[in-house]
């Protein structure tokens, strides 16, 4: 096996610059199992965050069933195709500690940083950015986010609490970021060296350079901002690095041939299930083709103003304003609401399990954090709130269990998802959201 591997090439010139052509990727290159390369290192994990808003109404929301095989009342009826590749949390709490609950924000801030919100600002790095930092500097994009709202305004991902990660919202767009001019198919029989990146390289090699004299005359404020300054640079540096090499040859990596036409960007519920549906897709294959291993979706803000066809009011307007039915005991057009997105969920999830990836599928190499800002948005409840993992992090979690978190913080489940990508923290979070100990039923 020493001399077969993916990084075996063919190597020449082509008009004065270095060409090398690599190997297709041949089942030698696997181990037995087609779980791990040859050489023994494992499939790369991913992690994903998918967030929506509203949450839902727990009697038809929540499952009798706990463990395995849970039931799957009314709202989540959809999940029939994937439950058993999702674990549920449910009755779960934001803990707002010495501050207000901040509505329709308090929620979803401590599920993804694990600290409750003391002004309408988002107090530390969400937990996508914290895993970026350990996986996502080896591909093109430390990470990709996208909404589904057409508004860029709507993501659940901040690198601190002034710097939110913007999210394309165009499919058109987004395919032109992930697989325009610039996107290098692993697949091809040639790889050119792009000049433009050379070019770009070394001027940064230079700024670089520049750096390390200014670090010694300022002072340490200063010398704080520039350091996470030119942390960012030292990451492009990686990525310019990494587009000047020929990458890997990967089986599943099927670039789309064709732009799409954008779709109607107007609030109805069918157009942005279409534009969550159309992202997705360009999302899970800029995964499979190892773009980046880092990513999230929203399918609706915590203010969610998703439309409903022959309904007068937006589904935020319409969780305080429909009253509840007497025959059924719930607001039965915000839980049409509710079900929308939980198919959608479904469609994200059924995408990654598409994908054929060794002997399994790309869904058994990702986790995805589901989350929502609310238990139940009648009464803007940061208690009984659900969480979602989905996929199972390379075989080092299991997945199908719903899970009864008994009033403790939605801050456990990002912590265990930490744990489960390798990450050694020792806790996370703060005050009454600080988790130290992972679920041990979700882990392998």
């Amino acid at each position: 096996m020493s001399q077969w591997n993916r990084r075996r090439v063919l190597k020449g010139m082509l008009n004065g610059v270095g060409v090398s052509v690599a190997l297709p990727f041949l089942d030698v290159f696997l181990d037995g199992n087609g779980t791990a390369l040859a050489s023994g290192a494992p499939m790369p994990v991913r992690f994903g965050t998918w967030g929506y808003g509203l949450g839902g109404t727990s009697g038809i929301f929540v499952p009798k069933k706990t463990g395995a095989g849970y039931d799957l009342p009314e709202e989540i009826a959809s999940w029939a195709p994937v439950r058993d590749d999702v674990n549920l949390f449910t009755n779960g709490s934001a803990f707002p500690d010495s501050s207000p609950n901040r509505n329709h924000f308090t929620g979803w801030v401590v599920s993804r940083t694990g600290v409750a919100p003391e002004i309408d600002s988002v107090p530390t790095e969400t937990i996508d950015v914290t895993v970026a930092k350990q996986i996502g500097r080896a591909t093109r994009f430390n990470s990709l986010t996208a909404t589904a709202t057409a508004d860029a305004r709507d993501t659940y991902s901040f690198m601190n609490a002034s710097t939110p990660n913007t999210p394309e919202w165009s499919p058109l767009q987004f395919y032109n970021l992930l697989f325009g001019a610039d996107f290098q198919d692993p697949n091809a029989e040639e790889f050119t060296l792009d000049p433009r990146i050379i070019a770009r390289r070394s001027v940064l090699s230079g700024v670089m350079e520049q750096s390390r004299s200014m670090m010694k005359v300022v002072g340490a404020a200063d010398r704080e901002r520039l350091d996470q300054y030119f942390t960012g640079l030292r990451q492009l540096e990686t990525q310019f690095e990494q587009r000047l090499t020929k990458p890997d040859p990967i089986a599943s990596c099927l670039p789309p041939g064709e732009a799409p036409v954008n779709p109607l960007m107007d609030k109805s519920a069918d157009a942005v299930r279409l534009r969550h549906q159309m992202m997705t897709e360009l999302m899970v294959m800029a995964i499979a083709c190892d773009q980046t291993r880092v990513f999230n979706m929203t399918y609706s803000a915590a203010f969610s103003s998703i439309i409903k066809p022959g309904y007068p009011k937006p589904h935020h307007t319409c969780t305080h304003e429909e009253p509840v039915d007497e025959r059924t005991g719930y607001q039965q057009n915000a839980s049409w609401f509710t079900r929308r997105a939980m198919e959608s969920w479904v469609d994200f999830v059924e995408a990654f399990k598409k994908i054929p990836e060794g002997d399994g599928t790309l869904l058994d190499n990702v986790l995805i954090l589901g989350t929502t800002d609310v238990g139940y948005a009648r009464t803007h409840a940061i208690d009984g709130m659900p969480v979602f993992l989905a996929g199972r992090a390379g075989g080092k979690g299991k997945s199908g269990m719903h899970i009864d978190l008994k009033g403790g913080s939605v801050s456990q489940v990002g912590y265990t998802a930490l744990r489960l990508l390798g990450i050694d923290k020792s806790s996370w979070g703060t005050l009454s959201n600080e988790s130290s100990e992972v679920i041990h039923e979700v882990v392998a």
